[in-house]
């Protein structure tokens, strides 16, 4: 018997078609993820040589005092902008640093991006 307004459920729908939906779903999710992870990951490297530029800069700015007060300033810069100093060095008036950002592109993915900079004076 049938009702008028209402298809019988023919034997070979099986639902394929949901299945391939809720597939192509499942892909947008994953790259849609990915392209974040992406983006976390060069946010955090642009964040690591802004921070080392800066803490390079503060450092060769206070060069002329000694190394302790070069790499404090370098430091203090490097923690301004949500860095951590991992290395300083001077050669002269120039100072060589290094600096990393931690960032987590996917939940349970623990990463580090990590920039060197150097900076001194004008050589002419």
């Amino acid at each position: 018997m049938t009702v008028p307004g209402v298809r019988s459920r023919d034997a070979a729908d099986r639902g394929g078609a949901t299945i391939c939906l809720l597939f192509l779903g499942l892909v947008f999710v994953l790259v849609g993820a990915f392209g974040a992870a992406i983006g976390t990951a060069r946010l955090a490297r642009h964040q690591a040589r802004v921070a080392a530029d800066f803490a390079a800069l503060a450092a060769a700015g206070q060069a002329p005092g000694g190394h302790g007060p070069a790499c404090r300033a370098a430091e203090e810069l490097a923690a301004a902008n949500r860095a951590r100093l991992t290395g300083c060095r001077l050669d002269g008036l120039d100072a060589l640093v290094t600096v990393e950002v931690p960032v987590t592109p996917l939940p349970g993915l623990h990463r580090a991006a990590t920039a060197i900079a150097r900076a001194g004076p004008v050589r002419g």
